[in-house]
């Protein structure tokens, strides 16, 4: 998927039997890579994220051990020493640093891994290595997700070159955006500086998995990392303002945002994408607020699931947000179809067949305009189902 990284999986039965649980990514031989990541803002960061923080700060990374199952978190100094083993497992298979190797797990809180299965079958994980091993190592890292989840962006051309930006995520509930249970892994061959790499992958972060929502919860486990291998030969992109570096972040922000609808989409029980789009705001800050009142509401999502388009509970959500504005001002939309304008109803059975119409759909677009200003923001989330409780209610079964 991307020239200069390969990708493989194979099954460790360190908890789940029958499938794929431990990923790789690996930077090919002979390149020189940098890397950046986000990562959760819940005080009870699992050993992973403490560990990747860590070794981001010194650089030479060269791959990426992923495992689904545990999630390593909430174990104490014993979780920390058994992610730091995982990675030695690792580079003295790759022949590498012990430290150039990330780490990153989902699963489970509270659990600690198991490094023997992960020393059992590293030899057969190094030789699945391969440069279109990615869709394995993206199903290896799913928990309750039903599809994996993939993109790239390929052909960006940058000083003369033409430049690739791919990755995989996993993540269906117990997200919400403080992150940047997700994970998502992205690669490009880009010849960038760390300190412009940093700078973007922060930026789309906040433009991408910091815009969605499954169910309000922030996971231990969050983490976005993005390497570089310079593989693709442009001129060096130093400059953050320079066109090359605008070109590479709209790519990357093509990828981050493309993986970050397909997890809502995957949502936990999820029948349907939303995209709630709050404009006329004072300030962004405030149209953030409506938004992410509104896609959290289990009134409003539940609605959105058994396709009844009541209004009312919106409206509801954004009024106890916290935000300054006269309701009288305010209009809502379900695709175009205006259903609420200047503080009231737009009664009558045409409207009211066009409204349940777009709530039958698969995506459902809602525009609420505050009428008091000149800002907006928009989130992502979905709706909530019987499913959601059944997969929640037995997850450690």
């Amino acid at each position: 998927m991307v020239p200069g990284f390969l990708a493989g999986a194979v099954a460790s039965e360190m908890r789940y039997r029958n499938r794929t649980d431990l990923a790789l990514i690996a930077a090919e031989p002979g390149t020189e890579v940098v890397a950046a990541g986000v990562f959760t803002r819940n005080r009870f960061a699992a050993a992973p994220v403490e560990l990747c923080k860590e070794r981001l700060k010194a650089q030479g990374i060269r791959a990426i051990l992923a495992n689904a199952g545990i999630a390593n978190a909430c174990t104490g100094e014993e979780g920390l020493k058994r992610a730091g083993e995982m990675t030695r497992i690792a580079a003295e298979a790759l022949g590498i640093a012990r430290g150039a190797v990330l780490v990153a797990s989902t699963g489970v809180i509270g659990m600690q891994v198991a490094v023997e299965p992960v020393r059992r079958v590293m030899p057969d994980l190094v030789a699945s290595l391969r440069p279109d091993g990615w869709e394995d190592a993206a199903r290896a890292i799913m928990t309750t997700d039903t599809v994996p989840k993939m993109t790239v962006v390929s052909g960006v051309e940058i000083g003369g070159k033409r430049v690739t930006v791919g990755g995989i995520a996993k993540g269906s509930g117990m997200i919400a955006p403080n992150m940047a249970t997700l994970l998502a892994f992205v690669c490009t061959d880009a010849a960038i500086e760390w300190e412009v790499l940093e700078n973007w992958v922060r930026r789309c972060a906040d433009e991408s998995f910091n815009r969605i929502t499954v169910d309000g919860d922030t996971s231990t486990n969050d983490t976005l990392l993005v390497l570089a291998n310079g593989r693709a030969g442009n001129t060096l992109i130093s400059d953050i303002e320079s066109p090359g570096s605008i070109a590479f972040g709209e790519a990357l922000k093509a990828v981050l945002l493309d993986l970050a609808r397909r997890l809502v989409v995957d949502g936990e029980g999820a029948t349907k994408l939303i995209e709630i789009d709050v404009t006329g705001a004072p300030d962004e800050g405030s149209a953030k607020a409506v938004a992410f009142t509104v896609a959290n509401s289990p009134l409003v999502k539940t609605a959105f699931f058994g396709e009844d388009a009541n209004w009312g509970r919106i409206v509801c959500a954004a009024g106890r947000a916290g935000v300054d504005f006269d309701p009288a001002r305010v209009s809502l939309y379900f695709d175009n179809v205006c259903v609420f304008r200047n503080g009231g109803p737009l009664g009558g059975s045409d409207v009211e067949e066009a409204a349940a119409a777009v709530f039958r759909q698969k995506e459902i677009s809602v525009r609420l305009d505050l009428g008091a200003g000149q800002c907006g923001y928009t989130a992502y989330t979905c709706d909530f189902s019987y499913d959601y409780v059944k997969i929640n209610g037995s997850y450690r079964s």
